[in-house]
């Protein structure tokens, strides 16, 4: 079923971009001049217009409407029907308690000091002598 309605979706979906496509535009006027008034003999009088966006409304009203029911059908499949427990995993195993209990009092467990020997010395870095002058030093000469 979910293979038929793919397949007839991608079919609406190409339909819908050729009728689109086929579709005159706000500047439609200006292509007359090219061989523009041959669709009046085809489609009727009026032209292709009515035809075209009727048929482009009804294929965009399939298209939405098999869209929806695909994602609703992909959803129940996907999350399938909901027993209690189910799901849980290692939990579903715990017993379900009627009344739930008080809080647990925290606890403090005492902290071991710890020594500072072992710890590791960071390294310190090398003194910078400290300068009077504001002049850069003599470059030496060889």
């Amino acid at each position: 079923m979910l293979l038929f309605l793919n397949v007839v979706y991608v079919l609406i979906a190409a339909s819908m971009i050729v009728l689109i496509l086929m579709q005159r535009g706000s500047g439609a006027q200006a292509g007359a001049g090219f061989g523009g008034g041959a669709s009046a003999t085809v489609f009727g009088a009026r032209g292709a217009s009515s035809f075209l966006s009727k048929a482009t409304k009804w294929l965009a009203i399939s298209f939405f409407v098999i869209a929806m029911f695909m994602a609703w059908q992909a959803t129940d499949v996907a999350v399938g029907p909901v027993n209690a427990g189910q799901g849980l995993g290692v939990m579903s195993q715990v017993p379900v308690d009627a009344a739930p209990s008080a809080p647990a009092v925290p606890v403090q467990v005492p902290v071991e000091a710890q020594d500072p020997v072992a710890a590791p010395e960071v390294p310190t870095a090398p003194a910078v002598p400290e300068t009077t002058d504001s002049a850069p030093p003599e470059p030496v000469q060889n």
